[in-house]
Order: structure tokens, then C-alpha cells, then sequence
């Protein structure tokens, strides 16, 4: 498989020219801060609990795509792939705050985690409180009864949602971090690669991956999945999927959901909307109530083709905050 084309212009000016466009889209809803890789909301909100998002960039729209109203208030951006540096974290906690505190949400990797402790100490110093929750939703990459251990993926579209309505509405960080920390623990996600996504920097692909293979529960990194074989069709591998992802929290008769069924790159509309088809099915078989279904891209791998699925279960507390209206660059919900 010959290297990736990408219309870019110098590799290591990917990121600042990314959210420079992010920026000059929004119409001026964010800004971003001098000599950091970080966006915030614009005008910074005050009186509140700061919500920061943030972890490697190539994954677009996440993170920096969900900064906007009742959703993230800034978003603290690595390279590709690669854990914002403490300076970002602590620069875009030092806007944020208001006086409440900021709370930190991203994904459970090992560079995310050390470098967003090293910012709460350093936060803590100039006496900014922060509290830290980390998504660990992929279901195929650690064992039930190891969460803490796993990776998180598109589940953290779930967990920014309710954590946004939270922290607009509640100047009390430790019930912002009672919220999402729920909405984090009611999120499970599996996802399968067809392709590999690849560096701007090399063009070099991700990982390997042989025609008429998939990789089941496959990361967003091309970290390796539950199984590798050779390809399904999309009825009996979403039914794999589902059966996994089902009997993981566990989602039994009468539970409530919202499902998001996420392209992670280069899937066609048409193909996730076959896998919504039979996912909805599958639902309905199991006696489960689909509150809300979103189809697209939202956490992605550069050109990585494949998907995957996420459900959401919700209570009348999660399902308030769900519900509130929000809007970014990346999802409005009216």
C-alpha cells in the first residue's frame, strides 16, 4: 500500500493551521490563545465551571470541533496523535477559569494522563481547582471489571454533551464531576477497521492491515482489536458488535439509550446507515428505546475506514442534561 496524499502545507504547521480555520469558520464563536495550541469560546465564558476538552489532534472533529455553547468551553490540542503538553493544558485552564474551577474530560491514554496531571499540579500552584474524569468506553480493550484500564474513543461525544449542559448549569465543580463521571460510566463503544489512516507528516500508514481483512475493536491509533478476519458483511458484524457491546454495561429490557454510530474517517454516509439499520434492530429485538440517534463523523483516524458504535444509557438525570440545546462547529442539537 503505496504512502497517503494530503493537501496540507508544512507537516509541522498541520495543527496551528487547522484550528486557524477552525477559528476563521466560527465566525467569531472561538478564539484561539497566543503561542498555544488551545481554543476556547469567544467571548471566554465567566461565572461558571470551565469545562477543557483536549487530547492529540487528527481525530477531527474531536476536540476542538465540540467547543461552543452548552458543550466545551476550550479545548487544549496536541499534535497528531499526540497529548497536549502540560503548557497548553495549563494556558487554556488559566482562561477558563472563573473562579469555579475547570473541569478536565478526555480520553484515557497514557500521555493524556501525565500530562493533565502535570497541569493540575501546576493549576493547583496558581490556585486554580481542577477535577480530571477520563473516557474509557472502548468495550474490546480491557476486561469488564477494568474499566480504568481501557482506551476511550467515540464515547467521548456522549460524555462532552452531558458534561457541557452540566457545567453551564452548575457553579459547583465536584457536582460537574459527579455528572460526567456518571455520563462516563453509562458509555460503552467497540469500533472495526477496514483501512488504516495515516501521518501527515510521512504519509506512512498507521498500521497494516491485508486486503479483505478487518480488525475488530480496533483503537483509534490502530492499537489492536479482539480479533482480526477476514471481512464481514454488515448485518452478522454489527450483530458481533452489539452483542459485545450489550452484555459489557450490561444493557438490559426497558433500558433507555442514545446510540452514535460514528465513521472513523473514510466510511461512506450509505455504509453507516446500514449499520444503523440493523443496530436499531437489534435494539428493538433486546426491548431497548432509542431516545436519540446520531449517524456521522465525530471521532475519526485521519482516512481510517470503518466505524463504530456507541450507546449512551441514560436516566431522567442524563437525559436532562442530553437534551439541552447546544451548538459548535462539529453538532448543534436544537
Amino acid at each position: 500500500m503505496g504512502k497517503s496524499k494530503k493537501i496540507i502545507n508544512d507537516p509541522q504547521d498541520v495543527v496551528t493551521e487547522l484550528l486557524d480555520g477552525l477559528v476563521r469558520a466560527s465566525h467569531g464563536t472561538l478564539a484561539k490563545l497566543p503561542d498555544v495550541t488551545a481554543i476556547v469560546r469567544n467571548p471566554l465564558p465567566a461565572n461558571k465551571v470551565g469545562l477543557l476538552v483536549g487530547g492529540g489532534s487528527g481525530h477531527e472533529p474531536l476536540f476542538a470541533g465540540f467547543v461552543g455553547h452548552n458543550l466545551a468551553d476550550g479545548a487544549a490540542c496536541g499534535h497528531i496523535f499526540a497529548a497536549p503538553s502540560p503548557d497548553i493544558v495549563l494556558a487554556a485552564t488559566m482562561a477558563l477559569d472563573s473562579g469555579f474551577g475547570v473541569l478536565y474530560l478526555y480520553g484515557n491514554y497514557a500521555g493524556d494522563n501525565l500530562n493533565f496531571d502535570i497541569a493540575t499540579e501546576l493549576a493547583d500552584e496558581a490556585g486554580v481547582k481542577t477535577r480530571t474524569v477520563r473516557v474509557w468506553d472502548d468495550v474490546a480493550s480491557a476486561a469488564p471489571g477494568n474499566e480504568n484500564e481501557r482506551r476511550g474513543i467515540a464515547g467521548d461525544f456522549f460524555v462532552i454533551k452531558i458534561a457541557g449542559g452540566v457545567a453551564a448549569t452548575s457553579k459547583d465543580l465536584d457536582n460537574v464531576y459527579r455528572v460526567t463521571s456518571r455520563a462516563r460510566d453509562s458509555v460503552r463503544s467497540m469500533g472495526v477497521a477496514v483501512s488504516a489512516g495515516s501521518l501527515p507528516e510521512t504519509g506512512e500508514r498507521t498500521f497494516e492491515l491485508p486486503d479483505g481483512e478487518i480488525e475488530i475493536g480496533m483503537g483509534l491509533h490502530g492499537e489492536a482489536g479482539v480479533s482480526r478476519e477476514m471481512l464481514l458483511k454488515a448485518d452478522p458484524l454489527v450483530e458481533r458488535m452489539m452483542a459485545q457491546i450489550l452484555s459489557d454495561l450490561p444493557f438490559v429490557a426497558g433500558d433507555q439509550v442514545c446510540l452514535l454510530i460514528n465513521n472513523l474517517g473514510a466510511t461512506t454516509m450509505m455504509e453507516l446507515l446500514i449499520v444503523s439499520r440493523r443496530t436499531h434492530q437489534i435494539l428493538v429485538e433486546s426491548d431497548i428505546r432509542v431516545h436519540d440517534t446520531v449517524v456521522g463523523s465525530f471521532c475519526t483516524s485521519q482516512e481510517m475506514a470503518g466505524f463504530s458504535i456507541s450507546l449512551l444509557k441514560l436516566d431522567e438525570e442524563l437525559k436532562l442534561y442530553y437534551n439541552m440545546p447546544a451548538k459548535s462547529f462539529a453538532f448543534t442539537k436544537a
